[in-house]
């Protein structure tokens, strides 16, 4: 499918509509599908922006919680996304939206690769996840080095959360057009 069915159809889908669904706009992720499936089962969405809030509140949700189960929860949703510039991105979607982070020079697809590994060792379990949107890759580093340098893991959560959002919205919009 790369097309989505409307938002309102989605409580009465199969489940793999609904995986489908899911894995477009936020990438492939089980334990994304375990806490999502029950709330689209529950509710009907009149629009993907509605339900992409939704989840942006469950996953905001786990974020806020003391329990560790939920905080790595949390990291695996959050690391389905793939590192920013890699060679290898399983997703269409992804691939697409990185496709100018693979131009330019050695130099700064190194330092790319670096800035990422540095991410993930100030903040083990997460993966550094923000909307590209166009954005050249010096504005991206420049964007991570900050986050880095800040050194908040809840600030980060909050920011991969809405970036992840971010870039689910951007995704139901073209794949409504589709």
């Amino acid at each position: 499918m790369t097309s989505l069915p409307p938002a309102s159809a989605l409580p009465h889908a199969p489940e793999a509509t609904l995986t489908n669904v899911l894995d477009l706009l936020f990438e492939p992720s089980p334990p994304l599908r375990t806490i999502t499936f029950p709330v689209l089962r529950s509710a009907t969405f009149p629009s993907y922006d509605i339900l992409i809030t939704a989840v942006n509140a469950q996953l905001a949700a786990l974020a806020a919680s003391d329990d560790e189960a939920d905080v790595k929860k949390l990291s695996e949703i959050l690391c389905s996304h793939p590192r920013l510039g890699e060679k290898k991105v399983d997703s269409e979607q992804s691939r697409k939206e990185q496709a100018q982070l693979q131009q330019g020079g050695e130099e700064e697809r190194e330092m790319l690769g670096k800035l990422n590994e540095e991410y993930e060792g100030k903040f083990p379990g997460l993966r550094y996840v923000v909307f590209v949107n166009g954005r050249p890759r010096s504005e991206i580093m420049e964007n991570m080095r900050s986050r880095i340098d800040r050194g908040d893991i809840k600030a980060e959560r909050q920011e991969a959360i809405q970036a992840m959002c971010d870039i689910a919205l951007d995704r139901a919009s073209k794949l409504q057009k589709a």
